[in-house]
């Protein structure tokens, strides 16, 4: 049986490429523990400065392996908790990367496809994209972040207008709504994911991660609480290699060269 998953490299990127499209790319007890050693390795190669993922085939990810989940049986609960598990700490593992992770998402995400893209730092889509919060219809309720991220993305209301009513959207309302960053016709889609893949690959890696927590934490921390944070990552990235390159390239009236360091 072929791996899941597929880990390539090309300089600074790393495409993370779900490999099942046979399967809609669904993820399945496999397919969760090849994320999350992806990401593990990820994490400990700070050569990596972005991460594009990507599915092969007709769709990004139909969402959870609903075939292999009804074999369980019986055990269906105690399976479903073991993928999440993995998938979940493979999510917060990409989330906790310096990195930016960018979806290039195509055809159809549903269910945890929705959840994983939608889990990204940015998002692109192709225009014949199809997003499918398909929980509800299955009778199960949301995975992999999404009730994290997606009232965040859209608001409360609408959030639950979708999980509940598991109606789908496409790329163009997607991005009206603010879930998806750029949309692309169908047959640009991965040229324009790996264009800005690896001009973000060529920016202050460790100040992308700063953002990164920094969004993050702006969601509950108090004000005061929020700046003192924003003051603590400032003078951090000031004490790094590109901080500094950046101020002096900056007064010098040249183009940066940033490390990632």
């Amino acid at each position: 049986m072929s791996a899941p998953l597929r880990l390539e490299r090309d300089g600074g990127v790393a495409e993370l490429v779900l490999d099942r499209p046979e399967a809609a790319n669904s993820i399945d007890l496999g397919m969760a523990r090849a994320l999350l050693d992806a990401a593990i390795r990820l994490g400990q190669e700070p050569a990596v400065r972005v991460v594009l993922l990507r599915g092969e085939g007709a769709r990004f990810c139909g969402g959870g392996d609903l075939k292999a989940f009804a074999t369980t049986g019986d055990g269906l609960a105690g399976h479903l908790e073991e993928v999440t598990a993995n998938l979940h700490a493979a999510i917060a593992r990409l989330a906790r990367l310096d990195a930016p992770v960018i979806a290039a998402v195509h055809g159809a995400a549903a269910g945890a496809g929705f959840s994983l893209a939608c889990a990204a730092d940015l998002l692109l889509a192709a225009e014949d994209t199809l997003f499918v919060p398909a929980y509800a219809k299955a009778g199960l309720s949301p995975d992999g972040s999404l009730s994290a991220t997606l009232p965040r993305l859209v608001g409360p209301r609408r959030a639950l207008e979708l999980l509940l009513t598991g109606r789908p959207l496409s790329a163009r309302e997607a991005l009206d709504w603010g879930i998806v960053t750029a949309v692309h016709p169908d047959g640009e889609l991965l040229d324009a994911a790996r264009e800005l893949a690896a001009r973000l690959a060529e920016g202050p890696t460790r100040a992308y991660g700063a953002a990164k927590r920094l969004v993050r934490s702006g969601w509950e921390l108090p004000l005061e609480a929020q700046m003192e944070r924003e003051s603590a990552e400032l003078a951090a990235m000031a004490r790094g290699r590109d901080g500094r390159e950046g101020v002096a390239a900056f007064t010098e009236r040249r183009p940066a060269v940033f490390t990632g360091e």
